[in-house]
């Protein structure tokens, strides 16, 4: 082995051991952040991220053991922080791109569980080198700390436990710091220049003749120049705003009509707010049954709770053609009601609580006309807001009328569905259950009720209501509404597979979105496909 001073400091070696583990769970959350827009933000995803990870640190290890037996040279330890480094600085500049491309073949190849298979391929080619390599520092560092036997067992429990405090402090960091503070993109760029800086103190100190640090830093600095972007839809232009929050990655974009959020680039809208002040023509029109069947024309107040309030677009359509509710809005991300005030006209005077909504249940005593459950978000389904558990607290919490009324974003017919697990539930807690489709949309309003006759008390209500937009819109949901029967599909806190049953649904709308182009490719290959685009 080679000599160098610094080495004989075994606090550098135990510093060395605490920034690659930090390294490490900054380098997993910012891939979970990098991905989300993409492929969403799901247990499956989250799987698949801690899977590879494990993979490759596992692999490290093995390597790192080895080659510290076979050469213990560090100078090529020092030489894969480096190069570790690099590769981290190049995620910002080159990862959304890999990322797209890869979900661009996939979808043309593949049939069926594309989000798996996606996610993987991503996480293999963007992630796994570079953990690979920090997963070497560990058996390398145990070469170069233990002097003796005598003292083995000490020097190995120090370098465990700098790795263990330095992978705790990387996994607050980046999601309570600096991915809020400045981005996922800087996050990857400030982690990577740690691990810079910790192999310049190396060949620096020891003298050491290498171009690999010159050039590090020249592709570091590079990198920080064209790697600061924070844009993931980085083909779209006039974007009004594009950040991220604690929870989520958040576009709002205006059209001559309409003012849009999203929180993935590859799958759907979250809200959109009509800037003629109109009805949106979406499932927010729809759940506006839902205080006609409370008898919102009868009553001096009709209390309307949101759970899921997004940018408020529910709340704000109800204000506006009601002038007796008292709305309260729940919305776990405090930035996108930032947004909602800012950019969707959400009144001052509607309170939204940052929380999660099954949380907000457990403290709020009220008892509410309406019950809106809009949490289901893109392709993502919190599983502790789909159980019978859940559905039993809503029920509790609505007056002796009142009504739930539950957005099912991801309809199909195929027997086993999530809208089917989500209704044969419901239908285990309340009397009585109608869905209608929305329609041009995979939308599916449920509204459920313990008092029943649904159907009777909208048309009652419709008959009572003077504003034409809004009544043919109250008749049209009338026209489709259908009595639900439910199941056995019964989703409890314990048994909720939520991801497993949204992933089916992605592969059926993926497979009707890309029929034709894949139609296309079949026949006329890349070529062709490439003329159509």
């Amino acid at each position: 082995m080679k000599e160098r001073k610094i080495l004989k400091n075994k606090i550098y070696l135990y510093l060395t051991e605490f920034f690659a583990g930090m390294s490490v769970m900054a380098v997993e959350l910012g891939a979970s952040r990098l991905m989300a827009p993409y492929f969403s933000s799901s247990q499956i995803v989250w799987t698949i991220i801690i899977g590879t990870i494990m993979i490759a640190m596992a692999l490290g290890n093995i390597y790192g053991g080895r080659s510290a037996d076979k050469d213990p040279d560090p100078d090529k330890l020092y030489a894969r922080i480096l190069l570790a480094a690099v590769w981290i600085a190049a995620i910002p500049v080159l990862g959304k791109y890999v990322i797209i491309a890869i979900a661009g073949v996939m979808v043309f190849t593949i049939n069926s569980n594309f989000l798996v298979m996606a996610a993987f391929a991503a996480c293999m080619i963007v992630f796994v080198f570079p953990l690979f390599l920090l997963g070497t520092v560990t058996p390398s560092l145990v070469k170069y700390t233990v002097d003796s036997l005598d003292d083995s067992g000490k020097t190995v429990g120090n370098l465990n436990a700098f790795n263990t405090i330095g992978s705790i402090i990387g996994t607050f960091v980046p999601t309570f710091i600096s991915i809020p503070a400045v981005g996922t993109a800087i996050s990857f760029l400030i982690f990577a220049g740690i691990l810079l800086l910790l192999g310049a103190v190396y060949f620096i100190s020891g003298k050491v003749k290498s171009v690999r640090l010159p050039v590090s830093m020249i592709i570091f600095v590079l990198c920080c120049v064209f790697g600061h972007d924070a844009s993931f839809a980085f083909w779209q232009d006039g974007l009004t705003y594009e950040g991220e929050s604690v929870y989520n990655y958040l576009q709002v974009y205006e059209t001559d009509s309409s003012t849009v959020l999203s929180t993935n680039v590859l799958f759907g809208v979250q809200s959109v707010y009509r800037k003629d002040k109109g009805l949106t023509g979406m499932y927010y029109d729809y759940a506006m049954a839902a205080p006609f069947m409370a008898g919102i024309h009868d009553a001096d107040r009709c209390d309307i709770l949101i759970l899921g309030m997004g940018t408020g677009t529910f709340a704000t359509q109800c204000r506006r053609y009601f002038d007796n509710t008292d709305i309260t809005g729940v919305e776990i991300d405090e930035k996108i009601t930032e947004l909602a005030r800012t950019y969707f006209e959400l009144p001052e005077d509607v309170p939204v609580y940052s929380y999660d909504g099954r949380a907000y249940l457990y403290g709020d005593d009220k008892k509410y006309d309406v019950i809106m459950v809009d949490a289901y978000q893109d392709i993502t389904i919190p599983f502790q807001m789909s159980s019978l558990e859940f559905f039993t607290q809503v029920k509790e919490h609505l007056k002796d009328d009142g009504v739930m009324v539950v957005n099912m974003n991801m309809k199909s017919e195929a027997e086993g569905s999530i809208n089917e697990y989500l209704a044969d539930t419901i239908a285990s807690v309340f009397n009585e259950v109608l869905t209608v489709d929305v329609r041009g949309a995979t939308n599916r309003e449920l509204f459920a009720s313990m008092k029943g006759e649904l159907a009777e008390r909208l048309k009652s209500s419709i008959a009572k209501d003077e504003q034409e937009d809004l009544k043919n819109m109250m008749n049209r949901v009338y026209a489709g509404l259908e009595t639900y029967e439910g199941g056995e599909h019964v989703m409890t806190d314990d048994r909720a597979p939520v991801e497993l049953l949204g992933m089916r649904v992605i592969d059926s709308i993926i497979a009707d979105e890309v029929a034709y182009y894949k139609k296309v490719y079949a026949e006329d290959g890349l070529k062709g496909l490439m003329e159509v685009l």
